[in-house]
């Protein structure tokens, strides 16, 4: 315990002491705040998830108020070892609440990003067949309104763009979800995050990008854990591309393998692209007691002293939760050189 409180106060405490150099935005559930005030971020998280699919998921399913009163205490307890900024991925129709966001940001002080996009794995379970038959022109119009104008009505803004794709080569529906998110990017200088996994699809979205003149930083390939080899990490990162090692859940052998992933990104001077994160959370309607919602804090307790133990520093691990969120989710159009 001794171990875990030292190496959270020191996180803290360089959180506090590092000093503001930028005048970059990021866009909050409530309002912008400069980059460089995010602090200690946790960039792939979930409060609540809705899996009954896009046809039955609006409106909501669930009293707010009460799940409210269930995740509360899960992001109060982020408190205790410094976390500043929570990215919550869950996109439209997948259950995606701005407001219960803003409530739980507002009552705890932490600072909370919503997104703009949509979830095409599992078979586009999450998105309305009518948008399934969209080019990528309209697709991308409706997230830069989002954008522009608030998400439902209520003022608040995406801080990012979140799609997914399965794990596989891409098929024609979810080339357009990486064209739409390309044009949205544009438009508006949102990073998109990409659900994806294994590099094939990657490194098909990064080709699609590029086709669009985005430049490669415009990119998180979410999930790239499921990549084994280790090589095409390394590759997406010198490519300029974000790699995202982001489901850390303390099951066996999670923890040996993302070190093992994160110890190769070092040695091959990679960690200035790495993100770390739980995917964890997951209030599930089916389940209004909160029943499994797992916790936002196994990184500190059991990932954070296992790279430590693997040679990553103190340095290397405030790159990594502080430095490198504030430059991937900065608000700025990241394109191509003519």
């Amino acid at each position: 315990m001794k171990y875990i409180f030292l190496a959270a106060f020191w996180i803290l405490l360089a959180t506090v002491a590092c000093q503001r150099t930028s005048s970059e935005k990021i866009i909050t559930v409530t309002g912008e705040m400069e980059a460089d005030e995010m602090g200690l971020t946790l960039p792939h998280e979930h409060v609540l998830v809705d899996f009954i699919g896009a046809d039955s998921v609006e409106p909501p399913r669930y009293n707010r108020d009460a799940a409210f009163g269930i995740i509360l205490p899960h992001i109060q307890e982020l408190k205790k070892y410094g976390v500043k900024t929570f990215v919550e991925c869950t996109p439209k129709f997948l259950g995606r609440d701005v407001l219960l966001l803003k409530k739980l940001s507002t009552e705890t002080g932490i600072r909370f990003l919503t997104n703009t996009g949509f979830y095409g794995a599992q078979n586009n379970k999450f998105i309305p067949a009518q948008v399934q038959t969209m080019a990528a022109e309209e697709i991308a119009r409706f997230w830069i309104a989002e954008f522009e104008q608030g998400i439902d009505g209520t003022g608040i803004r995406p801080g990012f763009i979140k799609i997914a794709v399965e794990r596989r080569a891409l098929s024609d529906f979810h080339a357009r979800l990486a064209k739409a998110a390309a044009l949205a990017h544009k438009a508006t200088g949102l990073t998109i995050m990409s659900h994806t996994g294994p590099a094939v699809g990657a490194f098909q979205q990064l080709a699609i990008l590029k086709a669009e003149g985005v430049a490669p930083d415009a990119f998180i390939w979410t999930h790239a854990h499921n990549e084994t080899d280790f090589s095409k990490q390394v590759e997406a990162a010198r490519a300029g591309a974000w790699v995202a090692l982001d489901a850390f859940w303390g099951k066996a052998g999670q923890a040996e393998n993302l070190v093992g992933m994160v110890v190769n990104l070092k040695q091959n001077n990679c960690l200035h692209r790495v993100l770390l994160s739980h995917d964890a959370g997951w209030y599930d309607p089916e389940k209004p007691d909160g029943a499994g919602y797992q916790p936002h804090t196994l990184l500190f307790g059991q990932l954070l002293p296992a790279l430590k133990k693997a040679g990553i520093s103190d340095a290397d691990l405030h790159q990594i939760l502080v430095s490198n969120p504030a430059r991937a989710f900065a608000v700025k159009k990241r394109l191509l050189e003519n």
